[in-house]
């Protein structure tokens, strides 16, 4: 990727606005939620092997920044659909990793008690639809709940996530189209991982989807999806515009699937010298440099992050092992909704929303029906 004059400039005034946005403490979080969606996910393949965890596995390495970066921004009330590359954003939201682990396993502590598999998971109590595999089908879901936050006049926001295939789909179109006309409340974060499955990106479209957002009558921006205060800031302005009534952005991260699209998967359709070139860009090893660098981290606080979220992930191992699989007689139980239950409020780490900073001075709504 080349450096050129304008975008050297531009990378300042984002590094700028991040400095004014995020404390010593919000730094220290980002990292520390990388490193654990990344340890996580790497007891989960682990476990896959050992033949703990049925089915197949998924995971989003190499992507973490995007999910943490992103899910940073949002306060409590407002609403996630999050999807399987994405384990960041459900750890910021108040997901542990021993429910992640369970859930993976069929397990009874899992966040769906074990009715559904692996990635397919939303914490309902935290603000997280569900999601479904069928990419991008949550990106409707997203701008529904945006829709009923516009007509109830509430200062939310709805944010989802989904790769650069999904734009080949008319569903994304259809949700693009109406966020576009309604001017709606939400955030898509598409993560251009280079390959759908196994199609290089010059395969999928002939138009860059952040054109294609224009054509939707709203903003698309594109960001360096491994640069988790990029994606920050990026998803910052995209919430606050949102949230001031200013409607939809697209964020297109760009970034690199560095495992397969599931462990079935040996990934032999990507050039070695591809994948060489995005690992020296993993955006864990680039962020604890520049927070040594430049933020005045010792390499020694750097390591005990790390060595911290290895223990913890261990202990979060050893009680989803402990867990009991589900009761049998429980299957059928809430297949189906008998009654309405509201979404619950996601946990809201980063300090300025924490602290009961807005942004942008809206007054957070103090009745939830969605």
């Amino acid at each position: 990727m080349e450096t050129t004059d304008a975008s050297v400039v531009a990378r300042g005034r984002v590094r700028e606005l991040a400095d004014a946005a995020l404390t010593r403490e919000d730094r220290a979080s980002l990292f520390r939620f990388m490193v654990m969606m990344r340890t996580s996910e790497e007891r989960a393949l682990t476990l896959y092997k050992q033949g703990k965890v049925p089915g197949s596995f998924y995971d989003g390495r190499g992507q973490e920044a995007i999910s943490v970066g992103a899910a940073f921004v949002l306060r409590p009330e407002d609403r996630t659909c999050i999807l399987h590359r994405d384990l960041g954003a459900h750890l910021v939201r108040g997901v542990t990793p021993d429910r992640y682990l369970a859930n993976y396993m069929g397990r009874a502590t899992g966040v769906t008690g074990g009715k559904d598999g692996n990635m397919h998971f939303g914490d309902r109590r935290l603000g997280a639809v569900g999601m479904v595999s069928m990419l991008p089908d949550m990106a409707l879901v997203a701008t529904g709940m945006a829709l009923a936050f516009k007509m109830r006049r509430e200062a939310r926001v709805a944010m989802t996530f989904f790769g650069e295939g999904s734009t080949a789909n008319g569903q994304w179109h259809e949700a693009m189209n109406f966020a576009g006309i309604h001017r709606l409340p939400v955030v898509f974060v598409l993560e251009n991982n280079r390959f759908a499955y196994s199609t290089p990106n010059e395969l999928e479209f002939a138009v860059d989807p952040v054109e294609r957002a224009h054509s939707y009558g709203f903003a698309g921006v594109t960001v360096d999806g491994n640069d988790v205060e990029d994606v920050f800031e990026a998803a910052r302005e995209a919430v606050d515009l949102a949230r001031a009534g200013g409607g939809p952005t697209l964020i297109e991260c760009q970034t690199m699937r560095m495992h397969g699209h599931g462990a079935h998967d040996d990934m032999r359709y990507v050039p070695s010298e591809l994948h060489a070139e995005w690992e020296r860009r993993d955006p864990i090893n680039r962020y604890a440099e520049r927070l040594t660098s430049d933020y005045g981290f010792s390499s020694g606080e750097v390591e005990e992050v790390r060595s911290e979220v290895r223990s913890y992930v261990d202990e979060c191992a050893a009680k989803a092992l402990a867990s009991p699989m589900p009761d049998p007689e429980l299957a059928a139980t809430g297949v189906f909704a008998e009654e309405f239950e509201a979404l619950g409020d996601g946990h809201a780490p980063w300090s300025q929303v924490s602290h009961g900073h807005n942004g942008n001075g809206a007054t957070p709504v103090s009745r939830r029906a969605a």
